[in-house]
Formats: C-alpha cells, structure tokens, sequence
C-alpha cells in the first residue's frame, strides 16, 4: 500500500471510532498497525472534502463486496469430511490449514528482534529454523544477528535445506511458542536505554559530575565515551554557547570549514555566527553561503564534527562553556 493508500486508511478509522477501529487493527499485521498508528498520530486535520471521498470510495467497495462464508477454515474440513470420509479428509485438511494456526509463532512478530533472540537462544538450531521462515526475512535477518557465530551459522544451514514443515510437528512448535510468550512478558523490551538517552541524562548532571562519568568511562570503553559525547550535543546545539564562546570558536575554524558546517545548520544558528563575526565578515560569509551550491551531506556532517572536536577541545581547556543544564548551569 502506498502513502496515498496509508493515509486513506487511517482517514477511514479515525471516522469510524475507537471500539471499530480495535476490531480492524486486530485483524492487521504488526508493521501494518504500526504503519497505521503513526499516520494516524500525524494526521491532525482532514479537510472535509477528502475525508467525504475517502468515505464514499469506502462505501463503493464495501457494496462490491460479500461474505460467502463465515468461516471458511470450518467450512473447508466440513466439504473435505462429507466428501472424503473422516480419515482421507484429515489427512488433507491439516496440510492445507497449516499455515493458519500458527497464533504462538505469529506472536513473535510483535516482539523486538532482541528479545526474540533472547527468546530462541537455547531452543536447537532446527526449531529455529523452523520458527524463523515463519517470520518476514528483515525480521529473520535482524534476530539472527544476535545469535553467536556458531549458532547463526548452524540456523542459516538448517533454512536453506529444510524442505517444508509436517503439520504434526508445526502444531507442537505453536504450541511451545504459545507457552514461551505465555510467560514472556517480562522479556519484551521497550525502546528505553542506549546511548542518546544516556547522553541527554549526562546533558543534565552539570558540568562537574558530567565529567567524573565520562573519564569513567572513557577508563574502560574509550569508543562508547565518544559516542556519549557526540550525542551530548549537536552541531546547533551550539546556539546555547554565549556570544564570547561563538567568537574562541569562529577564531579557530577555517572559513570553508564554516561555510560547509553552517550549510546544514538552522537559521538561528547561522545568525548567531553572523551576529558575532565583524559586518564585512557576515556579508562574505552570507555570499558564500548564497553562491555555494548543493553539497554532499557527509560533507557537511564532517565539517561540523571538525567544528564540534575544537568546541570540546576548548571546553576541556575551561575557554568555554556549554549549557548543559544542572546546578552548574552558567548560560
């Protein structure tokens, strides 16, 4: 479905109400429901003209189309049964609803990849097979690359050669993944924790405890100390530095290093940097700006980061000082 289509949807079960709009998404896929719940928390005004259409277009398909059976899984073992007799009905009726019972593996789908490892990690190499090719392959790809080297290896082998599932044996692996989640609530993750929000927490201790925690950890994982930094603040976070700070910084950069950084900053920014540069300056910065044309992100991202290492650099020599909020907040 394109964006088009998405949004249409999420017209259709906003006009329908709450209790409606449950029984829909109950029958949708997880990246369905997600996909929908976002458009729906970004569409805040519908003008009445597309909402009558998308309620009329609704109404014509709604006419076009019918319920011939209430349920066809019972309606199928019905006609197999009165047709074939009990046990040649069987027979085929469990290879043909395979795939329609599998309620505890489908169940994997709303969970995180991680968790979803986590959950699989001590089951043998061919149940996981089994359980992954149930799975979308983003899905697969990304709970596999939590799994060990051995194990991943030993999952991908058992994939590529499993030549389909008997119904018997899909109907004990429902039944133990029904059991697993059963009890799993405590392993589903949110998406808490990582390092942003361990940075915006730093962000707010003050600058004396700010640093104690980052020699501490630069101590036993100096890349992650760094990732912490650079997630600490960003290259307009620079709008917090006072008028003095912008000038230490101004004296250290190359002017086409400024050029390309300011290329990807907000407005306010770059008038701070215009307000602290000598009027002459301004203006030729701004003709720079103007007469430069398109550049590559990853230009601009490299410049910035340049800009950002002497910001840190005059931050460790106490020339400036970030607001970063806390008791020892100075800005």
């Amino acid at each position: 479905m394109d964006d088009n289509g998405v949004e249409e949807a999420a017209i259709l079960l906003m006009s329908i109400g709450e209790e409606e709009a449950a029984e829909v998404f109950k029958h949708l896929a997880p990246k369905e429901v997600q996909r929908l719940g976002e458009t729906i928390a970004r569409l805040k005004i519908v003008p009445r003209e597309r909402l009558t259409r998308v309620l009329d277009r609704f109404a014509a398909d709604a006419q076009e189309s019918h319920t011939l059976v209430a349920d066809t899984d019972e309606y199928v073992k019905s006609v197999l049964r009165k047709a074939l007799g009990e046990d040649k009905a069987n027979l085929l009726i469990d290879r043909i609803l395979q795939g329609s019972d599998v309620t505890g593996i489908e169940g994997l789908k709303w969970l995180d990849p991680g968790t979803v490892a986590e959950l699989l990690r001590n089951e043998h190499p061919q149940i996981v097979a089994a359980i992954l090719v149930h799975l979308e392959p983003d899905m697969a790809s990304e709970i596999m690359k939590f799994f060990t080297e051995r194990q991943r290896n030993e999952v991908m082998v058992r994939i590529a050669t499993l030549d389909g599932i008997q119904p018997a044996a899909l109907k004990d692996l429902n039944e133990v993944m029904s059991n697993v989640l059963a009890g799993g609530d405590k392993m589903r993750k949110a998406s808490l924790g990582g390092v942003k929000p361990a940075a915006e927490i730093i962000n707010l201790l003050g600058s004396a405890l700010e640093t104690s925690v980052l020699d501490y950890v630069r101590e036993s994982d100096p890349d992650l100390a760094q990732k912490l930094m650079d997630n600490m603040f960003g290259f307009d976070d620079l709008i917090k530095l006072d008028d003095k700070g912008v000038q230490a910084v101004l004296k250290e950069v190359q002017s086409e290093s400024l050029v390309l950084a300011l290329k990807g900053a907000m407005p306010e920014m770059r008038e701070k940097v215009f307000r602290n540069m000598s009027s002459r300056a301004a203006e030729t910065l701004k003709e720079d700006l103007d007469g430069r044309g398109p550049v590559r992100v990853s230009d601009v991202e490299t410049e910035q980061k340049e800009i950002l290492k002497i910001v840190r650099r005059l931050v460790e020599e106490g020339q400036i000082v970030l607001a970063t909020g806390g008791a020892d907040e100075f800005l």
